[in-house]
């Protein structure tokens, strides 16, 4: 008799998970009777909005709950082994040979003090490696994750590497163990797109060599349906629903997985085609929900069953879902038919004059040997009720001509800007009461923009004494306008910006840019940080706002779809250069400059039809430091057409429309050979490898 084999252990198994925090002295459960298991060698999807549970889950995997926290019922296993039972030695050799954790910030994951060498090194040292077998199996290491330079590498500190290097890096120390399960924790949020791209790319490779199982955890849809075999779908700590990845965001039968899915602007769609959709309300409360089913309160298909009445967990083939309603799903993935923004005759025939204008604009940092120009001859005209959409790398200086614009940085000497035909003073101390308020911004981070201190009331009541002539007695009851504008509920006046989930703080820095009446709002990264549900709700807000008051925007952003949908124009940046500008219908069309084509091929929107052929690019940008010579992108263009590219700065072609294209080769050419002959083919999916 021939003995049989034993299947392989489930990287994760997970059967009526409880897991607890203790909170102002009340158990609270985060998550509730999960069941969810991924195979070996699986690539499993965990999607859901900040305060779900995802994280909390990675934690739980790696033995890493806070103090407050524990797992209370139900039994979790990492590759046949019991964390419950983990402690001590067993639970350091989980984490040290079975699972691995990559988190969202690399730069807090590595130590600032030692070099990139050292601490890869590190991770082969623990498993009994010598000090100098280490060091040579991180160079190898760094090879494998695709660094060009890993000696160079190796002797940096992580301060010196831009964040895409830096997450390579922290990949290489994760993988350096060959573990089971690898934890993927939003990996590749707030990185480039071309960046991204890359980041992915490496995953996919890597996982097939050496067959490691992922849970990737992530708010970015897109990556998830690219990347995963399978998805879970978290809720207030609840498995809403799972399956096979292709089939649960193009046919969900959960009303929150189609609205997450009908929040995400697709390729070619724009504010004309409509709102996207945005999910109302907010998560409650942890364990404010005893009885129902969690999503009740926020879905637009509710009845009453669904508040008294929780939905068992149905199972239908490889489908399971939470819901008694799961056919009503469908119709809300699509965006409302009401548009936000309204045609404007004049805008299209391009007869309005221009509110802002920008001629010239370089920015030099120091002086002599050690002057870097970051901004180079910089122009552009910017209409009223206008968004310019400002894409790019980071280091192309989109942050800077920001700053510029607001008057917070200084332009070089014969640069022009001017508002409404008025000039604009170069530093924000100089101008008039009229062109500070006419100019403002809503930045990134609305944690490091508000002052934690005081109250909201108080920010805006700040706002209104600095930027707008309205008396005093009138103030309050702006405020009150303000809120409603922005939909803050008007208890939130009297909190902090602590108490503020992430959403509600940069509602309340658009509604401090908007309390002087600005005629232009720059817009950097407003929405980067957020889940797909806020970030859907923040950009109807805006184009809403700039329709009821006229305001042009300059809008920055990574994000290739959130500026298709909300930019009129769409200006390209690298290393401080225009590289391409136009309507934005225009620039997402061929003829593209090559490095247009290439942001525009990284994955942008994984449910798409037909994937585009991926273009990699060359290298890692230079440093604006020390440009290249000739075409400043010749080192990484795919396209390079040989010396002119090397030696002469490329003329700017003028093409229909106003579109200007800074290329060598000819429109009609690029135009030809983008449509017939692609860099590459398109990339294989990473969930066949």
């Amino acid at each position: 008799m021939t003995a049989s084999i034993a299947p392989p252990a489930a990287a994760v198994q997970a059967e009526q998970l409880d897991v607890t925090y203790r909170v102002r002295g009340r158990d609270r459960l985060v998550i509730r009777g999960l069941d969810l298991a991924i195979a070996p060698g699986e690539s499993y999807g965990l999607v859901g909005e900040s305060g779900c549970g995802k994280s909390t889950m990675a934690l739980a995997l790696v033995g890493a709950l806070p103090s407050n926290g524990r797992v209370s019922g139900g039994r979790l296993e990492v590759a046949g082994h019991d964390l419950a039972s983990a402690r001590g030695e067993a639970l350091r050799r989980l984490r040290t040979d079975v699972v691995a954790m990559v988190y969202q910030s690399p730069g807090r994951a590595l130590n600032p003090t030692m070099r990139v060498g050292d601490q890869i090194a590190e991770s082969f040292v623990v498993k009994s490696a010598s000090w100098d077998e280490g060091r040579a199996q991180a160079h190898e290491m760094l090879r494998k994750v695709k660094i060009a330079d890993p000696d160079l590498v190796m002797r940096r500190y992580p301060h010196e590497l831009s964040g895409g290097m830096q997450q390579r890096v922290v990949i290489a120390m994760a993988l350096a163990k060959r573990p089971e399960l690898l934890i993927l924790d939003e990996p590749t949020t707030g990185l480039d797109a071309t960046v991204e791209a890359e980041v992915l790319d490496l995953i996919a490779e890597l996982r097939a060599e050496m067959r490691t199982s992922v849970l990737f955890i992530s708010h970015n849809l897109s990556v998830i349906a690219r990347m995963c075999d399978r998805v879970g779908v978290l809720y207030a700590g609840r498995l809403a629903e799972e399956g096979p990845v292709d089939d649960v965001f193009r046919r969900p039968r959960h009303p929150y997985t189609a609205s997450l899915v009908g929040c995400i602007p697709r390729a070619g769609m724009s504010k004309e085609d409509g709102r996207l959709v945005a999910i109302p309300g907010a998560l409650p409360a942890l364990g404010s929900v005893e009885r129902g089913c969690v999503f009740a309160a926020r879905c637009p298909a509710a009845e009453e069953r669904c508040a008294a009445e929780e939905p068992p967990l149905t199972r239908e083939d490889d489908r399971g879902f939470r819901c008694h309603y799961p056919e009503r799903a469908g119709a809300l993935s699509r965006p409302t038919e009401a548009p936000l923004a309204v045609a404007d005759p004049a805008r299209e025939a391009g007869e309005r004059p221009p509110l802002l204008e920008v001629e010239r604009v370089a920015k030099t940092f120091g002086d002599g040997a050690r002057a870097v120009r970051v901004l180079q001859e910089i122009s552009f005209t910017l209409a009223a009720g206008e968004t310019l959409g400002i894409v790019g790398e980071s280091g192309s200086g989109k942050s800077t001509l920001a700053r510029v614009l607001l008057g917070l940085e200084a332009a070089d000497e014969g640069a022009t800007l001017r508002l409404d035909g008025r000039p604009l003073r170069p530093g924000v101390a100089a101008r008039d009461d009229e062109q500070v308020r006419a100019l403002q911004i809503v930045f990134q981070n609305p944690d490091s923009a508000l002052n934690q201190r005081h109250t909201i009331r108080r920010i805006l009541r700040r706002a209104l004494r600095r930027l707008s002539a309205l008396p005093p007695q009138r103030r309050e009851q702006r405020i009150a306008e303000l809120a409603e504008e922005v939909r803050l509920p008007a208890p939130q006046l009297d909190a902090r910006p602590a108490g503020l989930s992430g959403g509600m703080k940069q509602r309340v820095a658009i509604a401090r840019a908007f309390a002087g009446e600005p005629r232009v709002v720059v817009c950097d990264e407003p929405t980067s940080a957020l889940d797909v549900s806020v970030q859907a709700a923040i950009v109807n807000l805006m184009v809403w706002l700039q329709r009821e008051h006229g305001t042009a925007f300059v809008f920055i952003s990574h994000d290739l779809a959130i500026v298709q949908y909300i930019a009129d124009r769409i200006m390209v940046m690298y290393l401080g250069r225009v590289m391409e500008v136009g309507a934005a219908a225009d620039v997402f069309s061929p003829p593209h400059h090559p490095y247009t084509e290439a942001l525009l091929s990284a994955p942008r929107d994984a449910f798409a039809a037909e994937a585009r052929a991926r273009v990699r690019l060359h290298g890692d940008p230079p440093s604006v430091a020390d440009p290249p010579s000739g075409c400043v992108f010749q080192t990484r263009c795919p396209r390079k057409v040989g010396a002119i590219c090397e030696t002469e700065a490329p003329p700017c072609q003028q093409l229909a429309g106003g579109r200007q294209i800074h290329c060598h080769i000819p429109a009609a050419e690029l135009e030809r050979l983008q449509r017939e002959a692609p860099v590459e083919a398109p990339t294989p999916d990473p969930k066949e490898t």
